[in-house]
């Protein structure tokens, strides 16, 4: 009877969910009290911490911070699994000249909208998308 039951269960499926991050979340008013021209190195470092990573660029440099959130779920029956992942991350590279003072930088803020997800759901499509991302009509 045990062996009955144990196999019974060894059918039934499951789902899993997880999540993953690298780092800490960036803030983007912090990013936004940076000036180009102004702003330097030491100054980013005080504000934001230590870079993810400082690339070299001859007399000038590039600190690299990222967030980087990872969503998965999954379904699995016996030896079969269905999978799915959303990864998303904050990004900013700050770009200093030789003389360590901010010259310019980009940053892109998406690490919170990594989503759950079954294999079988489309989390880009449009009614996945934040509210801010949507389709204007024409004219605005």
């Amino acid at each position: 009877m045990r062996i009955l039951a144990l196999l019974s269960l060894l059918t039934l499926g499951s789902c899993f969910m997880s999540r993953s991050t690298t780092n800490v979340p960036l803030e983007r008013a912090k990013i936004e009290q940076l000036q180009p021209g102004t702003s330097t190195a030491k100054q980013v470092v005080e504000l934001l911490g230590a870079p993810s990573e400082v690339i070299q660029l001859g007399n000038r440099s590039a600190y690299r911070y990222d967030f980087v959130n990872l969503k998965r779920e999954g379904f699995t029956v016996i030896l079969f699994t269905a999978l799915n992942e959303d990864t998303r991350a904050d990004r900013a590279w700050l770009f200093f000249d030789s003389k360590d003072v901010l010259t310019h930088l980009g940053s892109t803020f998406e690490g919170n909208q990594a989503r759950y997800a079954m294999p079988w759901e489309d989390i880009h499509g449009t009614a996945a998308k934040p509210a801010s991302e949507a389709k204007k009509p024409d004219g605005d």
